[in-house]
């Protein structure tokens, strides 16, 4: 049957660092789309949905780190490269920057809609954690990239 070779396929090729790492490098990018659309209108629906494609990227974000640590520690023998301690910096700084972000919007639900400087670090931190994922995708990018090259050598 189609459908049990296509799961016994599954189990045997499926990434998980891979998908979890593309799932936040997608999601992230969106929420700040909306905190961009957020700013001028002060639409509510705009800064709501921030707030979910932040968590909702967040709870994903650890399966990326510890997927990564062990693809990292088992296809590249734990490499001291300067990329994997790259990418596991920036993962750190994805993590807390996306935890501060979300402490800061449940502690204070209306944080954009009251102003000051809380409201400035949140935007701050939403703001970082774009460069992060893109930073993390360029790295992870030049790592497949450099894996594929080898094989077909």
């Amino acid at each position: 049957m189609p459908f049990f070779r296509f799961i016994k396929e599954m189990k045997q090729s499926f990434m998980l660092h891979p998908v979890a790492a593309h799932f936040s490098n997608g999601v992230i990018p969106v929420a700040v789309l909306y905190l961009v659309l957020f700013l001028p209108t002060g639409n509510p629906f705009f800064e709501h949905t921030v707030v979910h494609l932040l968590l909702v990227s967040l709870l994903a974000v650890p399966f990326s780190f510890y997927s990564g640590i062990r693809d990292w520690k088992t296809k590249y023998k734990g490499a001291k490269a300067p990329v994997f301690q790259t990418k596991i910096r920036l993962s750190i700084l994805l993590l807390v920057a996306g935890i501060l972000a979300a402490a800061i919007r449940l502690a204070v639900p209306d944080v954009m809609h009251e102003g000051g400087p809380l409201s400035w670090l949140y935007v701050a931190t939403l703001l970082v954690m774009l460069p992060t994922v893109v930073l993390l995708g360029h790295h992870g990018g030049k790592l497949a990239a450099g894996q594929r090259s080898e094989r077909f050598r």
